[in-house]
């Protein structure tokens, strides 16, 4: 590895340890005379790559920005009245500067640590409160991934849930009016878990035989709006449960879910000021009656109090989460849409109830006159009751009438030769009306008629909480989002160094474009005479891609890395199925797997069989053996992380694949790990069928505090035909065996500009450095702790990959102090904590990443020295552990300066452990009480009465 003696190519400031006095001072601790020689030693041989990555050249920051403007220059921007679950929304400027565009907001962490997450754990629990109002149900997460997917995860809630005989094993109908799109992910899920799926008039009565559930759609897909009481009855009175698709905006006027009996309430935020992003990423929605909380996917915000009473939020339930219960999780969900969800809130915030009705009542009224004026001309309006679409029925002319939509500017949704819909929102103007109107020859007319009927119209109140009706001047919502964002510790303020989650540098460069309005404010399903430059970037980064992992093809539809999983898997699903094969349902996973790996193989209709782990962390051969012996005939595949979940390259890969292989099995590389082997290794290569990636990890997309993230999948060229397909044109039961894994054809596209855009400023030489240098950290932090925190697994030459596992459970035996202590004490010093009793209960993993530099990866190490030097205080009986600095901490701001200091050391021990005095960060809350928060289920915004006290 070359180290530059100036800063001058992007690598150099992505990569943190780049003065070559860093890297030789880190090699000396390591023992190696130099990065290649280590790396050498550490990936074995039989995996490495032969040829560098065939890479375009790194470009400049200056060049790639240019290259963007060039490419969202080829896509053309339009008045958006296609509808179909996506409406162009406005973004306030307050929000987008302050939140979306802020790495205070997107480059924070999973809220696992709550202590440091008050702030946008506030956020979400803002938009539980949200959700909760405005569908008139008790409990709600935050959030899923699309609306579609949602609507999914909401059946498979009804069918867990649903225990009435014999409704339980009954069919799951949807609403002829239910998105298409959703249509086919319901479907395709359905396949493959072996389940009827019925479509039907709903309006019309419900359909003969056994159901479990049924989803409505609220407005349907069509514009229509209906009462829906009396089919949620009857689907009642027949032992089913009730999901309802509601959108949130229409909801300010009609009547909501929950007030109409339904069990389940899903939809999408995005019309809440969140851009069309060509499809994502969008926050979804879920929310459920009382008595289906413990069967809610996602997270769930809740609130409890800590060791001084205060109030504090926390995610609730948590032994819902797949990392914790495996196969038997309910749902594989692991990320959610956080940021979005955030800017969801914030939006509500923003508008207050009021203004929320105010939109609303406009775009209805725009709908209205638009319908007035085109009846008034002689053309037909199929719907009567609508809130912002209108099915417009124009015989033989529907393709006429789009072209010239299109000419002048507009895009209408194409349904078949004889009819067009036109969906309006919150951007239309009265001009755009016109406009319309004069498309059809009609002229504006007042808008008569075609009012909601009063049946459906909503009278309860909601967003009653100040918090919706406080931050009415931008003065105040900026302070109140600065006021948030600084309870936080996210990126932009510290290392945060977690194992198998890979949080570094998200450039402000590579972050620059997703708010263009040439990327931003594209419909997923615009013609593709206006997508040229979202679909040339998108080509370019799969194959970039396809490079980087040595596979045939990639996918970038999946939204999360668990859908890629499930794409996956499903992919090899079809493959066997194509050749007969269809009792191969068995996927073997190492017990050290990631937790979403078991979950996603149950979704995929699999069977899941658990390989042991050998005492050095590999996967026990004898065992692996007698598994694939005992189900050779039904072997359908292993799932193996590689590096392994332990942080190792384990040097019996290739022979792990080739008994799969030799069995008939196909072997899916979960992709988690891949920044220890970009420009190294390539899974395609080494054994492996199918991965999915972690966009949102190795390639730089930000956490957000918990989402947005991509999880492409990668394939060799026998399961291409198996690969995600478009959710829209996708037909159960005809044969197409590329099965829909998200809304839209390409996911969260509204992201991928900042993957692309790493990908070239690294070009093919810098990503291999990175990779590099991230082993090089890794192992420093391994042989610097290793005397006070022995690392528990290693490989060849007594290395790491990219993460150390740091065992703490003797000393937790000997002294009572655990991990979770040693995380919490890590806030006193301004970190975040490493990864959690994750693979290995009473255990810390630590991935200090390539971009952090040496300065502040010593500045983390000397506080695990320090905090082993209080380990050592309790053991040697200066205080008792329950007294220690370690398990009351954290420590606030209030505890320090209290005037009834009576703990068993110093404040300033307590507060200041280390030595950066100027710069520290105080904790809101000290630490929280989980179990509390969980028997006392508190999930929407409490009194303000409660904080203030």
């Amino acid at each position: 590895m070359t180290v530059s003696s100036a800063s001058t190519t992007f690598a150099d400031r992505h990569i943190g340890t780049r003065r070559q006095a860093d890297v030789d001072a880190m090699l000396k601790a390591v023992g190696y005379h130099s990065v290649d020689s280590l790396v050498d030693t550490a990936v074995p041989k039989v995996i490495r790559q032969e040829t560098a990555l065939r890479l375009q050249d790194a470009l400049s920051e200056v060049e790639v920005l240019a290259e963007l403007r060039r490419l969202a220059g080829r896509n053309k921007t339009a008045v958006q009245l296609i509808g179909q679950g996506y409406y162009d929304a406005t973004t306030p400027a307050v929000i987008r500067r302050n939140i979306l565009e802020s790495p205070a907001w997107y480059t924070a962490y999973t809220p696992y640590q709550p202590e440091i997450s008050q702030g946008r754990l506030e956020a979400l629990l803002n938009f539980q409160t949200m959700v909760q109002d405005l569908v008139g149900l008790p409990i709600a997460n935050a959030s899923l991934l699309d609306e579609a997917t949602a609507v999914a995860e909401a059946v498979l809630l009804m069918r867990r849930a649903n225990k009435t005989k014999p409704a339980a094993e009954g069919k799951t109908v949807l609403d002829i009016d239910v998105l298409p799109q959703t249509i086919a992910i319901v479907k395709g899920r359905a396949e493959a878990l072996g389940f009827e799926v019925e479509v039907a008039d709903l309006s019309q009565g419900l359909p003969e035989g056994d159901i479990n559930g049924i989803v409505l759609q609220q407005p349907g897909v069509s514009g229509r709006v209906f009462n829906q009481v009396d089919a949620i009855a009857a689907a009642k009175d027949r032992g089913a449960l009730v999901t309802v698709a509601a959108d949130l905006l229409a909801l300010t006027l009609i009547t909501p879910p929950g007030e109409q009996g339904a069990d389940i309430a899903v939809g999408s935020a995005q019309r809440f000021g969140v851009p069309l992003f060509f499809g994502g990423p969008h926050a979804a929605y879920m929310a459920v009656r009382k008595g289906l909380e413990r069967l809610l996917p996602g997270r769930l915000v809740g609130v409890s109090k800590d060791d001084a009473g205060v109030p504090a939020y926390r995610l609730a339930l948590q032994t819902r989460e797949q990392h914790i219960r495996r196969e038997k999780a309910t749902s594989n969900i692991c990320t959610a849409q956080a940021l979005l969800a955030i800017v969801a809130s914030m939006y509500a915030v923003y508008h207050g109830p009021d203004g929320l009705k105010a939109i609303a009542e406009t775009v209805h009224r725009h709908a209205r006159t638009l319908a007035a004026s085109l009846a008034a001309a002689g053309i037909e309006v199929l719907n009567r009751s609508f809130f912002d679409t209108l099915t417009v029925r124009v015989p033989g002319r529907a393709a006429g009438i789009i072209a010239d939509a299109e000419a002048q500017g507009i895009n209408f949704r194409s349904i078949d030769a004889d009819t067009v819909g036109i969906s309006l929102d919150e951007t239309t103007t009265t001009d755009i009306v016109a406009r319309v109107a004069g498309i059809f020859g009609a002229t504006v007319k007042e808008a008569e008629g075609f009012a909601l009927e009063a049946a459906v119209e909503r009278s309860s109140d909601y967003l009653q909480h100040p918090v919706f009706n406080t931050h009415r001047s931008e003065t105040q919502l900026l302070r109140y989002i600065r006021k948030l964002s600084d309870r936080d510790l996210a990126l932009d303020r510290t290392m945060i160094p977690l194992g198998s989650c890979t949080m570094k540098l998200n450039a402000t460069a590579e972050m620059e474009a997703i708010s263009w309005p040439e990327f931003a404010s594209i419909h997923p399903f615009a013609p593709d005479s206006q997508t040229e430059g979202w679909r040339e970037l998108i080509a370019g980064l799969e194959a970039d891609l396809t490079e980087i992992t040595g596979y045939d093809q990639v996918s970038i539809q999946p939204n999360a890395g668990s859908q890629g999983e499930l794409a996956g898997l499903l992919a090899i699903r079809g493959y066997h199925h194509s050749r007969g094969d269809e009792q191969r349902n068995v996927c073997l996973i190492p017990a050290s797997a990631h937790g979403t790996n078991a979950a996603s193989a149950v979704l995929a209709g699999m069977k899941v069989v658990v390989v042991a782990t050998a005492a050095d962390g590999t996967i026990d051969h004898a065992d692996l053996t007698a598994k694939i012996e005992a189900n050779k005939d039904v072997l359908s595949c292993i799932m193996i992380t590689y590096p392994s979940t332990h942080g190792v390259y384990d040097g019996d890969v290739r022979d792990v694949c080739d008994a799969v292989h030799a069995a008939g099995g196909q072997v899916y590389v979960d992709g988690a790990n891949l920044n220890a082997l970009v420009g190294l290794a390539q899974p395609g290569k080494f054994g492996g069928d199918v991965s999915h990636l972690n966009l949102h990890k190795t390639f730089c997309i930000p956490h957000g505090g918990g989402g947005p993230g991509v999880g492409p999948v990668a394939a060799k060229a026998h399961l291409a035909p198996f690969m995600p397909g478009d959710a829209t044109t996708w037909k159960a039961g005809s044969g197409a065996t590329d099965v829909p894994i998200s809304a839209s054809r390409f996911g969260s596209a509204g992201v991928l500009p900042i993957s692309w855009a790493y990908v070239k400023l690294m070009g093919g030489q810098g990503l291999t450095e990175a990779t590099k240098s991230a082993l090089l950290a890794a192992n420093y932090v391994a042989a610097r702790l290793n005397e006070y925190f022995p690392v528990l697994y290693t490989g060849e030459g007594g290395l790491v990959a990219h993460e150390c596992i740091l065992d703490l459970r003797e000393l937790t035996a000997r002294t009572g102090v655990t991990a979770e202590d040693v995380a919490k004490r890590l806030i006193d010093f301004g970190f975040h904590a490493p990864t959690l009793a994750f693979p290995v209960a009473g255990t810390l993993m630590v991935e200090p990443t390539e971009s952090e530099d040496l300065a502040e990866i010593d500045r983390f190490i000397e506080a695990m020295i320090t905090i082993r030097k209080e380990i050592d205080q309790v053991a040697n009986g200066d205080f008792a552990v329950a007294e220690s600095p370690l398990r009351r901490a954290p420590h606030t701001a209030a505890a320090v300066v209290s005037s009834d200091w009576d703990r068993a050391y110093p404040r300033e021990q307590g507060a200041f452990p280390g030595h950066h005095k100027q710069d520290k960060y105080f904790p809101p809350v000290g630490r929280i009480d989980g179990a509390a928060g969980d028997r006392n289920l508190v999930c929407s915004c409490p009194p303000l009465s409660e904080f203030e006290n």
